[in-house]
């Protein structure tokens, strides 16, 4: 159990037009700092609040579709989630989108970081007549979903107790996504070769990195080659 008085870093990930920004503002107020991500002119939000004794900083992502590296801001938001290993992660989903917004979702989960989401725009979900079981959802996902109207502040105290308490669980629930027989039995073998490896091992999930293999993920690629080398 980690005691009181902990500094939370937290990752804000989500598909652009989710309400990422307006979960970021809420949850941070006025507490921002703005740089860039090293290297590149992409900009770098960071937040802070406190909750309970703890301070946790808040690191808002490039709003991104997938983790695949076709483009910047996908290789930045992938390159955090890996290297500087974030407590756990805070995914915006847009509610009113759902099937498409859980995409990014199970990319996320892949990586194995503890993921809380934010099931956001609830209000917009609901005048199109969409009925979401967010306590179902949670435990088809393994992971806390908490409703949330963004531009209302609807849900900003129920994320924050998500938060801490997914930092502070040892237990955290799993996901595993079944992609059939075939398919299962290659990255199977794939994810055993790349656990075989300490190099590769001791930087990145294999699960993941067998999946990004699979999909011909030139990043991928790299980071398996530079490790294997090294």
């Amino acid at each position: 159990m980690r005691h009181k008085g902990s500094e939370i870093v937290v990752a804000v990930a989500g598909q652009p037009n989710s309400g990422k920004s307006t979960i970021f503002n809420m949850l941070t107020g006025a507490r921002q700092h703005v740089a860039n991500y090293p290297g590149v002119t992409v900009e770098k939000r960071t937040g802070k609040y406190s909750y309970n004794g703890d301070t946790v900083t808040l690191v808002d992502l490039p709003g991104t579709y997938s983790l695949t590296s076709y483009s910047q801001e996908e290789r930045i938001a992938r390159d955090f989630l890996l290297h500087e290993k974030p407590a756990c992660v805070l995914d915006i989903v847009d509610a009113s989108n759902l099937e498409r917004n859980l995409y990014l979702t199970f990319q996320l989960q892949e990586i194995g970081i503890p993921l809380v989401i934010a099931l956001n725009m609830m209000d917009v979900a609901q005048a199109r007549g969409h009925v979401i079981d967010a306590r179902k959802l949670s435990e088809l996902l393994g992971a806390p979903v908490v409703p949330t109207v963004g531009n209302k502040g609807k849900g900003k105290q129920e994320v924050k107790e998500a938060i801490v308490n997914t930092y502070k669980n040892t237990e955290n629930g799993s996901f595993r996504i079944d992609y059939g027989e075939k398919l299962e039995s290659i990255l199977g073998l794939l994810e055993k070769k790349l656990s075989e490896n300490l190099n590769i091992s001791a930087s990145y999930p294999a699960r993941w990195l067998a999946v990004k293999l699979m999909e011909n993920d030139s990043e991928a690629r790299r980071l398996v080659e530079k490790a294997a080398s090294a």
